[in-house]
């Protein structure tokens, strides 16, 4: 598996990891997002069981933002993303050292539940989850090494709104390098085999 050639499945997960991290970059710039965006991430987050990648991400021109973004970034057109693909590298790094220790990942799991059910009586979106599921982020992921600093304006990351929806953005960008991982994604792909995953995104 390790030495395979990707999979669609990989190419989708991988491009949710760049959606999730385009959108924090763009939260942490301008201090706003589009609300359809944050809804395909929370949602992802959120469901820790889902049957296929439709029922996790919905259709996949909600990641098209992480599509295009990560196509740019593996043509190496420019270094317009540079933020992002800081984020990702660190993000895919944390997926593998967690989904590795079994300590780490009980409590985010169990407080993941705990923001499923909070979202049913709310909704995904709604800030009282926000704020729960950034307060587990900051418990749990941001106690590991390395520590994802995020860049952007001050004046936005200074508010407690944007800062919550940034830890949620990263979290959902963790749960779907942790999918990258179950489905054999591995940094030979990232190496060796950038021109196949763009070639497996859906048009």
């Amino acid at each position: 598996m390790f030495f395979s050639t990707p999979t669609s499945e990989q190419a989708i997960a991988l491009a949710a990891v760049f959606h999730a991290c385009e959108v924090v970059s763009q939260l942490a710039n301008t201090g706003e997002a589009l609300s359809s965006d944050m809804t395909v991430c929370m949602g992802a987050l959120l469901n820790q069981n889902p049957d296929s990648l439709a029922e996790l991400y919905g259709p996949t021109a909600g990641l098209k933002q992480g599509m295009d973004v990560m196509k740019t970034i593996f043509q190496a057109r420019d270094g317009e993303n540079s933020d992002t693909l800081r984020y990702v590298v660190s993000i895919l790094y944390l997926a593998r050292k967690i989904s590795r220790n079994k300590a780490s990942l009980e409590p985010i799991a169990k407080g993941i539940e705990t923001a499923a059910r909070q979202a049913h009586h709310f909704s995904i979106t709604h800030d009282n989850v926000y704020a729960n599921v950034a307060s587990l982020y900051q418990d749990t992921v941001s106690i590991l090494k390395p520590q994802i600093q995020v860049s952007g304006s001050s004046s936005y990351l200074q508010q407690p709104a944007v800062a919550s929806r940034i830890r949620c953005l990263l979290f959902a960008a963790l749960r779907s390098g942790f999918l990258w991982e179950q489905l054999g994604g591995s940094r030979i792909h990232l190496a060796f085999y950038r021109k196949q995953l763009l070639q497996l995104l859906p048009d």
